[in-house]
């Protein structure tokens, strides 16, 4: 096989998403550790289960996969992408620079910081598939996907914020801030960092003005696919994807449910855009 793609579990993915005799695909799971108890964000596990288990816990975290968990799959294909949570937020895209390092043929071996996560992962990976159909070098399609990497857009909106800044991934006055039964924030990712772009008093009003400044960035990148994901939150997914038929412009957008890291960081009601 000449290309492979591998995406780490933040990608929100199964290993059924690419059925391409041509084009190999595996997503890498990350862990959730709660208690004593390890949850591998695989295929198989029940996010309602994990979470349930740790909102009774003291004591959880998540883990990255080891550079072996890229490594081993590399002699699977000729040439091999990887995409990652970003690496602002997460070691997975270090372990895969580790990983490519170690590896016999590392010119082979392109991994892309996603800079985002969830939904602009599975944009990257729908992109990588797009451009080797093309037949486009690997050099070639190298530079084609980190430009478009940079033109994604993430936005989210979450209930709660817990596992964000207990483990360190929001400052403690941001967490303060979004954690109040008044205030949503509406947050974005800039350059991998969280930011919250907007102070919202209300989750309805939220939710309006999160329709709103996408529909409005949007504009500039006619033609979008948006990629919504949520937390047990199908119905409220449902009435987004509505809003943004109705005011917005995309070509297409996709309801996921979040795998088990997302679950583990947005909680129950978050959400994530990403186009």
């Amino acid at each position: 096989m000449k290309f492979q793609i591998l995406v780490d579990s933040a990608s929100d993915l199964k290993n059924d998403y690419i059925k391409d005799e041509n084009i190999g695909f595996k997503v890498v799971p990350l862990t959730i550790l709660v208690n004593e108890t390890e949850y591998i964000d695989n295929d198989d596990l029940n996010c309602q289960e994990m979470l349930t288990a740790m909102h009774s816990s003291k004591k959880n975290s998540s883990a990255c996969p080891s550079p072996q968990s890229f490594l081993q799959e590399f002699e699977n294909a000729q040439y091999t992408f990887i995409v990652t949570i970003t690496s602002k937020l997460s070691g997975c895209y270090n372990a895969a620079l580790v990983a490519k390092n170690d590896y016999s043929k590392p010119e082979n071996i392109h991994v892309i910081d996603s800079k985002q996560v969830s939904g602009t992962e599975i944009l990257i990976v729908d992109k990588l598939v797009e451009l080797i159909k093309q037949n486009l070098s690997f050099e070639e399609i190298k530079e084609k996907i980190e430009k478009y990497r940079d033109e994604r857009s993430l936005f989210f909106v979450l209930q709660k914020f817990d596992n964000l800044v207990n483990n360190g991934r929001m400052s403690k006055i941001a967490g303060l801030i979004a954690s109040t039964l008044v205030i949503r924030p509406i947050c974005v990712a800039n350059e991998g960092e969280i930011k919250i772009a907007k102070k919202i008093i209300g989750i309805k009003n939220a939710f309006s003005k999160l329709v709103q400044m996408i529909c409005e960035k949007a504009k500039s990148l006619p033609n979008q696919e948006l990629i919504i994901t949520h937390c047990l939150a199908q119905n409220e997914a449902e009435q987004l994807k509505n809003q943004f038929q109705l005011n917005g412009n995309f070509k297409n957008i996709r309801i996921l449910p979040m795998r088990g890291l997302c679950s583990y960081y947005a909680l129950e009601k978050g959400f994530i855009l990403c186009f």
